[in-house]
C-alpha cells in the first residue's frame, strides 16, 4: 500500500511544484514506484514532465468529477518508475461543480484508493490556495510536506495552513500527518536566508527537514525542457538536494534504498 504525500502551501512562489516534480523524480530514480498527481489547474507539474496540458483528454478533473478510473488518465514518463496523473485547466471549474455533490471533500481520496496499492509513493502537487481541490488533496493524503521559502514573510500564512490541516485532521482525515516543513529557495550568501533557516529550525525543530533546497538555475530551467532536474542535470546542486530529500523521506518511512 503506497503512501500519499501532498505538497501544499497556499502561498505562491514557494517552490511547491518544483518540489513535487523533483521529489517524485528522485524517488523514481531510487526505484520507488511513484505517481505524481497534478492537482493544480495551472498544470505546471504536467508541463514540467513534458506533457502539453492542451493534449490531455483525461485528467484528475475527470477522475474527481466524472468518476473516470485513474488508470485511464495516467501517463507514462521516460523515468521507468515515474507516472503522472495530469491536470487540465478544466480543474478550475471543479470546485464550482462539486459544491452540491455529497462527500465532495473525498472525491480525490476515492479516485486514488483505486490505484494506491500500485505505488510506493503518490505525490500530490496542490494548487496555491486552501480551496476545495486542496482540501480534497489533504483528505486523500497520509501526510503533507509544506515548502517554506527562505525569504521575508516566509512564515506568513503558515499558521493559517497549519490551522486548516488541524481542521482536516479533526473532521475529514484524522490520520493526516505533517511529513515535514521544507526550506526552499535558500541563498547562503544572504543573512536573511540564514535567519529564516534559524527561525524555522527553532520553531519547528521536530518537523523541519534537514535537507534545504537552494536557489539553483538548473531547477528553474529544467521545466522548460519538460524534465525534472535529475534528468536535466543530475550533478546540479538542485538535483542533489532533492535526491537527499528523497533519501530523508525513505529513511523516515522505513524504506531501505
Amino acid at each position: 500500500m503506497g503512501k500519499i504525500i501532498a505538497i501544499a502551501n497556499q502561498k505562491g512562489g514557494v517552490g511547491k511544484t518544483t518540489t513535487a516534480i523533483n521529489l517524485a523524480a528522485s524517488l523514481a530514480v531510487l526505484e520507488c514506484k511513484t505517481l505524481l498527481v497534478d492537482a493544480d489547474p495551472q498544470a505546471n507539474s504536467t508541463s514540467g514532465l513534458g506533457i502539453n496540458p492542451k493534449d490531455v483528454t483525461k485528467s484528475i478533473y475527470e477522475c474527481m468529477v466524472d468518476g473516470v478510473p485513474p488508470q485511464e488518465a495516467i501517463a507514462k514518463n521516460e523515468l521507468k518508475y515515474l507516472d503522472i496523473l495530469p491536470s487540465h485547466i478544466d480543474l478550475v471549474g471543479a470546485e464550482v461543480e462539486m459544491v452540491s455533490i455529497a462527500q465532495r471533500e473525498e472525491k480525490m481520496k476515492t479516485a486514488l484508493a483505486k490505484i494506491k496499492d500500485q505505488y510506493d509513493f503518490i505525490i500530490i502537487d496542490c494548487s496555491p490556495s486552501l480551496g476545495l481541490i486542496t482540501i480534497n488533496s489533504l483528505t486523500a493524503a497520509d501526510s503533507v510536506i509544506i515548502p517554506v521559502q527562505c525569504e521575508y514573510f516566509a512564515l506568513e500564512g503558515l499558521g493559517k495552513l497549519l490551522n486548516t490541516i488541524k481542521i482536516i485532521q479533526t473532521r475529514l482525515n484524522p490520520k493526516l500527518e505533517i511529513e515535514g516543513i521544507l526550506l526552499t529557495l535558500y541563498d547562503s550568501r544572504t543573512s536573511l536566508g540564514n535567519q529564516v533557516v534559524e527561525e524555522v529550525r527553532t520553531h519547528f525543530k521536530n518537523i523541519a527537514f534537514q535537507t534545504i533546497i537552494p536557489r539553483n538555475v538548473k531547477l528553474s530551467e529544467s521545466p522548460s525542457f519538460g524534465l525534472p532536474a535529475i534528468v536535466h542535470d543530475a550533478e546540479s546542486k538542485g538535483a542533489i538536494s532533492y535526491l537527499n530529500l528523497a533519501h530523508e523521506i525513505l529513511d523516515k518511512n522505513g524504506f531501505a534504498k
